[in-house]
């Protein structure tokens, strides 16, 4: 700092006040001090040793006049302000300023590389003797006046020496006589901010708050235009955009509509069209159309292959004795069943929409498979209608009444993740989604789907989320819901729970073992006998550190290379029971061998049922009211770890 020290030293007297920097030892101020009040003597000389050279001098020979005599009443410090350096062997620089008798004093250290900022110094200076004539209420400054305020100075100098403002120092002075030195020292805290107009944090947090949801609130809101507002806006445009302008739009719309892709299965404009056979030749006068020899120029004719390609080759080789290849011609002429033998059961029950009807094994036909159905009379009409009243039932129809639905459905799906560490739980959250299927738009048109339900079993639920555009919350676990038709389900509802009352399918642990270059893991795992299913097509998966030369593993697994990867496939953990165990060996190469293999461990699952995982429920908002249908809910694993 510039100023280590203030005080105040009359011209004639004992010092009436120091205040001192934390780090500057009060003593060194005194030295300083005692060394600029000796300084100033000199000068002045006055001081009873100068005094009594005076006299013994006089006394020998009081004609001669000495530089002493010359300076009597010559007093070099006693200007209003000025700085002298002080002391031998610490030097300190004094900065003065005299006020009526006092000298205000700031001390600072004597510098040769200009370190210390002196003009600070002399600042701080000014400040302290602003203090004291505010005081003593004006320039008449007397050890008497400092005597009585001597409490309020001693404040206001400690808070000068630290450094304060210019505003800051008008607001302490103006606290200075009548409103203590608490009010003095405490309410010129947010006096700066007070003075330059600004406000404090407090006064205005309300309002930053206020501002934030407001943006909110407006980035959230939606809201349609009615429709006599938008047909009165295209009325206003129409009478101000030119008519020309109209018409280019109206012709580019159409050309993209036509330029847009068909559909392949739409029925060819062919069908309307009039039959016009002879109208569809056109005569042409060209002589060459009628020339045989040009149209035939172009074709291309195989050339049949030699007499030699149609015989056979002799195979003596042991075992395939015999004849290969060639073309053989035979006389013999197959029977008609024979001919269309293998084209039964329509041809090979590739095609046969049969399949998608009930299974009902029909009777093989004897005969020419199919053909007898060609003979005509009478008899031909029973048959007709039996196979009639049998495959009546179109394909279309029963796809239909299979993807029927009474009306909306609502299902649960959920996503649990976790981390084992050994066997001990490191991590665990469950996500969960509520989706809305609503009835096809094919079905129910543009009518919005709207009903109330409830939910139940929420006691371990942390948070829930809707979406406020199709779903509200009526308090208490109730919910309402109005929303468009959609052919996917719609997410309404999300919700997680909190990790202590979360449930746990199934618990894992991964044992790693190196015995020298020979790495030994073990996976097991158990399930939650709580669950009111077994888990069934579980995977586990083990990513490998290396990719391994040898491997032994217990019960089969299959290994992926490329992702230095072993998956086993357990088709059913059983609720109670034993651990299952899951083992690979593998040996390490010496380069690879590390206590801090990184070897980890998933498992993925996925679980459809009548419940779900948490136990959270759908219900109707009133009892024996059907608004929706519940069906299967599912959960899954996300990240399932061990390691």
């Amino acid at each position: 700092m510039s100023c280590l020290a203030l005080s105040l030293q009359p011209a004639n007297g004992s010092d009436i006040l120091l205040q001192t920097r934390e780090w500057f030892p009060p003593a060194r101020a005194l030295i300083a001090l005692h060394a600029f009040r000796q300084t100033r003597l000199a000068f002045s000389n006055k001081s009873p040793s100068s005094v009594g050279a005076t006299s013994s001098s006089s006394s020998s020979s009081t004609a001669e006049p000495s530089a002493a005599t010359e300076s009597i009443g010559d007093d070099p410090l006693s200007a209003s302000s000025g700085q002298l350096i002080v002391g031998v062997e610490s030097k300190y620089r004094v900065v003065y300023r005299l006020v009526n008798s006092i000298y205000v004093l700031g001390i600072t250290t004597a510098d040769h590389d200009n370190s210390i900022n002196v003009f600070e110094c002399i600042n701080i200076v000014n400040q302290a003797v602003s203090v004291i004539v505010t005081a003593c209420r004006g320039v008449d400054v007397t050890p008497e006046k400092l005597a009585r305020k001597y409490a309020e100075v001693y404040m206001a100098l400690d808070i000068v020496l630290r450094g304060v403002s210019n505003i800051r120092l008008a607001a302490m002075l103006s606290y200075m006589h009548g409103d203590g030195i608490a009010k003095m020292v405490h309410s010129a805290l947010d006096t700066e901010a007070k003075i330059r107009g600004a406000e404090t944090w407090p006064a205005v947090e309300l309002h930053s708050t206020e501002h934030q949801s407001n943006i909110e609130a407006f980035s959230n809101a939606s809201f349609e235009l009615p429709p006599e507002t938008l047909a009165a806006g295209d009325q206003k445009v129409s009478t101000i955009v030119p008519q020309s302008t109209i018409e280019q739009d109206e012709k580019m719309i159409k050309a993209e509509e036509s330029e847009a892709e068909k559909d392949p299965f739409a029925a060819s404009e062919a069908i309307n069209k009039q039959e016009d056979l002879v109208g569809g030749f056109k005569k042409t006068k060209d002589p060459s159309a009628t020339d045989l020899t040009l149209a035939l120029a172009g074709l291309e004719v195989t050339t049949l292959p030699p007499a030699e390609a149609t015989q056979s080759t002799d195979i003596t080789v042991e075992g395939f004795e015999g004849k290969y290849g060639g073309i053989e011609f035979g006389s013999e002429q197959a029977t008609l069943g024979e001919a269309f033998e293998g084209f039964t059961d329509a041809w090979g029950g590739g095609l046969d929409a049969s399949e998608f009807l009930e299974n009902k094994k029909v009777k093989k036909q004897e005969g020419l498979s199919g053909l007898e159905l060609l003979q005509t009379g009478d008899s031909a009409a029973p048959t007709a209608a039996a196979a009639g009243a049998d495959g009546g039932k179109s394909l279309e129809n029963l796809l239909v009444k299979s993807t029927e639905m009474k009306g909306p459905e609502m299902y649960i799906s959920e996503e649990i993740s976790a981390e084992f560490r050994e066997s001990l739980l490191a991590r665990v959250g469950l996500m969960g989604v509520v989706y809305l299927r609503t009835m096809p738009p094919k079905v129910c048109g543009d009518k919005d789907t709207e009903f109330s339900f409830r939910v139940e079993g929420t006691s371990s639920v942390k948070r829930f989320v809707i979406q406020s555009s199709q779903i509200s919350s009526l308090g208490n676990g109730m919910f309402h819901v109005r929303t468009a038709p959609s052919e996917e389900p719609i997410p309404i509802l999300k919700y997680s729970l909190l990790p202590r009352l979360t449930p746990l399918p199934l618990r894992v642990r991964l044992i790693k073992r190196l015995s020298g270059t020979l790495l030994s893991v073990m996976i097991q795992y158990v399930s939650n006998p709580e669950l009111l299913a077994p888990l069934t097509d579980v995977t586990f998966v083990l990513k490998l550190p290396v990719d391994p030369t040898l491997l032994k593993v217990s019960p089969k697994a299959v290994l992926n290379r490329s992702e230095r990867e072993l998956k086993w496939h357990v088709p059913e953990v059983p609720l109670k029971g034993t651990p299952g165990k899951l083992r690979v060996r593998m040996p390490l190469d010496s380069a690879d061998i590390d206590e801090e293999l990184e070897v980890v461990g998933y498992v993925k699952f996925s679980v459809q049922g009548a419940t779900s995982l948490s136990g959270v429920c759908l219900k109707p908002a009133t009892e024996g009211k059907t608004d929706f249908y519940e069906v299967n809910h599912r959960y899954q694993s996300g990240i399932y770890t061990c390691n």
